[in-house]
C-alpha cells in the first residue's frame, strides 16, 4: 500500500508539533510550583497539551487518508531530532557526536522501514 503524501506531511508537522510538546512541558515544569494547581493552570504545560492534541489530529487525519503505520510512525520519530536543536537553540543545550549518530540512526531507519 502507498502512503500518501499528504500523510506524511501530516506525520512530518506532527513530529515538529510533537518536539514544542516537550518544550513546553519543560518550560511549565521549570515555572510550576509545588501545588496541583500550579501544573494545571500552567499556561506553558496547557500549551504543551494543545500541541499533542495536535499531534494526535494530525495522526488522524494522515491515517483517515491512507497512510501507513510502518511509513509513517518512522518518520515519527523525527520529533527526537527537533527536540534537540530546539533544546540547542533554546537551552544551548549541546549536540554531541553521539546524538548525531543517532539521529543518523533514526533518519537510516525511516529510509528502511518505508521501503
Amino acid at each position: 500500500m502507498n502512503t500518501p503524501m499528504i500523510s506524511i506531511i501530516f506525520f512530518l508537522v506532527a513530529s515538529l508539533l510533537g518536539a514544542l510538546g516537550q518544550y513546553f512541558y519543560k518550560a511549565g515544569a521549570d515555572a510550576a510550583g509545588n501545588s496541583l494547581m500550579s501544573y494545571l493552570a500552567n499556561v506553558r504545560i496547557l500549551i504543551g497539551v494543545a500541541c499533542y492534541v495536535g499531534v494526535m489530529v494530525l495522526f488522524v487525519a494522515a491515517f483517515r487518508k491512507g497512510g501507513s503505520l510502518t511509513v509513517l510512525y518512522p518518520i515519527y520519530a523525527t520529533t527526537f531530532i527537533w527536540a534537540a536543536l530546539l533544546a540547542l537553540y533554546v537551552y544551548g543545550t549541546p549536540i554531541k557526536a553521539a546524538n548525531i549518530l543517532g539521529m543518523g540512526l533514526l533518519i537510516a531507519g525511516m529510509y528502511f522501514m518505508g521501503r
